[in-house]
Order: structure tokens, then C-alpha cells, then sequence
């Protein structure tokens, strides 16, 4: 090979019997013998002007082969002014030396460098025991331990609305050509005690309030508790001269004459099924189906109560957090929210199965669980804006704890063999780990109590 300034051969070591470079310096025509190989003794190996060292930093060789030398002279290689030259014979390539100590070096670097990282970030965990060598590094945020009432709550949904509708019937007209339907409200009016649920040949037939309706005559004699329904009415509308019982007796029947007559009706001092509808209570109409001019032989309309209220079909398992009187937080979809009671508690049921299916068992197929309807009322009427109906999550308590102490419930460290744990904070700083029981949970709190945990205890939580 050549260089820009330099001939290069090779030439055997007469002790060694390695081939060595020999060069033609610029300018000279003579080849000189090398300076003594550093390699192995150590000395400086001298360089032509702009001669690139191929050593490494650390004494090994380049990572190369050494190609064969260009050949000499033809005629043997007889350098000017006595320097003797000759051209060896072809050599083999060298053996490779790599830098095997540098890589065993940065590989043992990594290595220390990942153990430190481990133990710094607690990979193998927390046993709890609180120990020095193992204590916490200081949390990045504290809170105080305190003592409170907890209050476990459930929430599940429900829906707002008027309540389930039902219909009123119109009875069939007793003689031929007779009741025919001349009035309706319309849908969303509100009909009172009293008020005109519709009009048969333009007689109003009013709204009485009650649980049971009209099935017979009633007249002087008549017992039950129809005539009491009938009786309690009358005198809520200001009739007067009668004892509200159960008896139908001569005084009644003068009421009812009254009555009668304020209605533009024959004043009989009787009165049938067919004079009045009977329902727990003021009315709205949710849908209107006969018009008028139909005849009165079928569903006229159907209604529902004036007051929004909530339902909920419960899951069985919450049953026993539920009866009359039970108090509930109520929130709507715009995240306001307002307090309900518990007012009326269904039978469990079962959802129809689709296909009504059976297993081996001889039980319905599905996973569908019994309900409990229970239905909500809400004092506050105005607290549901103008929601007619909708979606909503009703909170109901399920359980109460008094003078407990609670941390927030990300203050928890669980331990490697079960368990929790609280990292408290000392006045100086110092970081303990301290095991704890833990009890009821709420919201984002959790009881918790242990050695060394009392009121105002300064704990960590993890951001």
C-alpha cells in the first residue's frame, strides 16, 4: 500500500521472525528499520506528519486484518547507498484483537447503575416492619388523621317522573242512545278534588279522593268503606250535616241531595258507580284517548299524580336499607340535588325472562335479579327545575360510624404479605411505616386504627 507520503514494506524480524514496516522516507530513496514495536515494551512508536495512530486509547489494537504487502522491486528489492531491502514472502492474516476489556467494563457499569435504580424506587416492596435501613423517603404530600362520624352510602339509579299512569274507564251507557262523551281535559291538566275528570252529556263527572272506587249504589243503609271514602269527601267540598263513618244513614243522604243538585243532577240521595272517579289524589293527565262525541264504553284518558317523585327498581340485596320514611339524596342530571323520603316500598319481582326459557332446574334462563319498587317523594318541588322526566341517582345511607378515625383512603400502602399500612410523619421529618386496621369506607375517606394513630397523626399521600 502506499501513502500520500510514505512507501511502506514489510519486513521480517530476524530475531522475532514477525514481519515489521519499513518506509522510504520522503525525499531520501533509502528504507530504514523501524524504531522497536511499542507493543509489548512500551515505547513511543514515531509517526510521519499527518500519520493517523491506529492504536486505541488503551494500548489494544484496531479491530482490522492486516492485508498482504504490495510487492517490492523486481529485482529483489537492492536499495540505494548500502540499504539492503528485501520482499518477504506472502503472510496470512493476522489474529483479530478486540476491545474486550472496555466492553466488560460498561457492561458491569449497567449493572450497578440498574441495582442502585431498584432499590431507590422500592421495587421489592414495603413489609411494614418500619425499620430504619428500610424507611420511606418523605411523602410529597400529608394529611392529619381525624376523628369523625363516617356515613356509608349506596347509590343506584332511578328515574323522575309523575309516576306510573293510570286509566279511567268510562261505564257503558244504560239505555240505548245514552252516554255519549261531550268533554275531555287535555293533556297535562291537573284535576282536583271535586274537579270534572270528563263530561257525559255534558254532566260533569267529578274526581273524588280514595283508595277505593265506586262499585255499587250507595244509599241509606249501605256499610263499608266506600261510603266512608264518600262521606270524608263530602265534607272536605263543605258539605255538612252528617257524621263521617262508614254508615250510610238519612243525614248522608241529605249531603249527597246538595251535591247532586250543585252538579245540575237529579237530586236522588243516591249514588252510583258510574257519578264519580275516585283516585289517591290530584291528577295529571298524561294521555287523552276518547274524543267527544265517542261513547262512554271504554278508557277515556289516563293520569298520573302532580308531583314529580322518584322511582327506583332496588336490587334485593339493598333491601333492608330501605323503609317508610327513609331519607335519600336526589341528584339530577345537572349535578344539583335535592332530599327525598321513601314513601311507598312493592313487592320483589322478577323481570320477564325473553323467551321464557327454562333451565334443567326448571328455573327461568338469564341473570336478571329480583327488584323491589320503591317509590321516593320530594318535598321540594321547585329543587327539580323544570325536569318532567329523567334519569337521576338517588344516595341512600347504608351504615353510620361514630367517633372514628379517618385518613383519605389513598393514604394506604399495601403490604407485601396483606395488609395495610400508613406512612406517618414525624415532627423532625422522620418517615415511619405503621401497620393499621381498616374499617368502614366512604367516599375518598377510610377508618382506620393502629398502634401509634391517634387524632391529628400527620400521614403521607401520594399525589
Amino acid at each position: 500500500m502506499t501513502a500520500p507520503d510514505e512507501t511502506r514494506e514489510r519486513e521480517r524480524d530476524e530475531e522475532t521472525g514477525e514481519f515489521e514496516e519499513t518506509g522510504e522516507r520522503e525525499g531520501t530513496g533509502r528504507f530504514e528499520k523501524p524504531q522497536e514495536s511499542a507493543r509489548g515494551s512500551g515505547a513511543l512508536e514515531l509517526h510521519t506528519p499527518g500519520e493517523v495512530s491506529e492504536r486505541t486509547p488503551d494500548g489494544l489494537e484496531p479491530d482490522r486484518e492486516e492485508t498482504a504487502p504490495e510487492p517490492g522491486d523486481d529485482d529483489g528489492g537492492e536499495g540505494d547507498d548500502g540499504g539492503e531491502g528485501t520482499t518477504p514472502p506472502p503472510a496470512g492474516p493476522r489474529r483479530r484483537r478486540r476491545p474486550l476489556r472496555m466492553s466488560l467494563i460498561v457492561v458491569a457499569a449497567i449493572a450497578v447503575v440498574a441495582a442502585a435504580g431498584a432499590a431507590t424506587t422500592g421495587v421489592f416492596g414495603d413489609d411494614g416492619s418500619g425499620s430504619a435501613g428500610d424507611a420511606p423517603s418523605a411523602p410529597p404530600k400529608t394529611a392529619e388523621v381525624e376523628r369523625t362520624t363516617l356515613t356509608r352510602t349506596e347509590t343506584v339509579g332511578g328515574n323522575l317522573g309523575y309516576g306510573d299512569a293510570t286509566a279511567v274507564q268510562a261505564p257503558a251507557a244504560t239505555k240505548a242512545g245514552a252516554g255519549i262523551i261531550t268533554w275531555v281535559p287535555g293533556e297535562g291538566d291537573a284535576v282536583k278534588r271535586g274537579g270534572a275528570a270528563y263530561k257525559v252529556e255534558e254532566q260533569k263527572v267529578p274526581l273524588l279522593y280514595g283508595s277505593t272506587p265506586f262499585y255499587r249504589p250507595l244509599k241509606t243503609g249501605t256499610e263499608g268503606k266506600d261510603v266512608e271514602i264518600l262521606e270524608k269527601n263530602l265534607s272536605a267540598l263543605g258539605y255538612t250535616g252528617f257524621t263521617v263513618d262508614d254508615t250510610y244513614d238519612a243525614a248522608t243522604a241529605e249531603a249527597v241531595r246538595d251535591w247532586q243538585d250543585d252538579l245540575g243532577r237529579a237530586e236522588t240521595g243516591t249514588v252510583q258507580p258510574s257519578d264519580a272517579v275516585v283516585a289517591p289524589g290530584a291528577r295529571r293527565v298524561a294521555d287523552v284517548k276518547a274524543t267527544a262525541g265517542a261513547p262512554s264504553n271504554g278508557p277515556v284518558l289516563t293520569w298520573t299524580g302532580t308531583e314529580r317523585t322518584v322511582t327506583v327498581d332496588l336490587d334485593v340485596q339493598y333491601e333492608d336499607m330501605v323503609e317508610k320514611g327513609t331519607k335519600a339524596t336526589v341528584t339530577l342530571p345537572d349535578d344539583s340535588t335535592v332530599q327525598a323520603e321513601v314513601t311507598d316500598i312493592g313487592t320483589p319481582s322478577t323481570p320477564p325472562q325473553e323467551g321464557g326459557s327454562e333451565d334443567a332446574g326448571g328455573q327461568a334462563g338469564g341473570d336478571d335479579k329480583p327488584t323491589l319498587p320503591v317509590e321516593l317523594k320530594v318535598d321540594d318541588q321547585k329543587g327539580l327545575g323544570r325536569y318532567q322526566a329523567a334519569a337521576v341517582q338517588i344516595s341512600l345511607k347504608a351504615e353510620t360510624r361514630k367517633d372514628v378515625l379517618v385518613v383519605p383512603v389513598n393514604a394506604l400502602v399495601a403490604q407485601r404479605g396483606g395488609g395495610y399500612a400508613v406512612e406517618v410523619v414525624g415532627a423532625d421529618g422522620d418517615v415511619t411505616s405503621r401497620t393499621v386496621e381498616v374499617g368502614m369506607f366512604s367516599d375518598s375517606m377510610v377508618e382506620v386504627s393502629g398502634t401509634g394513630i391517634t387524632d391529628g397523626t400527620v400521614v403521607g399521600v401520594p399525589k
